[in-house]
């Protein structure tokens, strides 16, 4: 993480860090997607996304994990994103985390 200190910055090292759960099964989901989608992400989005992350893990394993779907439209789609990027992106990288 770099020092720059610009409001984009700082959301970007505060949605990073928050996105580290330390369950690996969703490390592996939100580290990748935070750091390849983050800029790709409407400002809506990007809302939304920090309110899944405010969420329990056990919520979010389920969510992840194509259990259940969230209730929220906005957050079931965002888990749709997650999920397609995982299932669509060379995630190897990451397996070490």
């Amino acid at each position: 993480m770099s020092d720059d200190t610009s409001p984009a910055a700082v959301l970007r090292k505060r949605l990073y860090w928050h996105s580290r759960r330390g369950m690996w099964e969703l490390d592996l989901l939100l580290i990748p997607f935070i750091e390849k989608r983050l800029d790709t992400l409407s400002e809506e989005e990007q809302l939304t996304y920090q309110r899944l992350i405010e969420e329990e893990d056990q919520d979010l394993c389920v969510w992840l994990m194509h259990r259940e779907w969230p209730e929220d439209p906005d957050l079931r789609h965002l888990v749709q994103m997650i999920v397609e990027h995982a299932e669509t992106t060379d995630n190897t990288a990451y397996r070490t985390l």
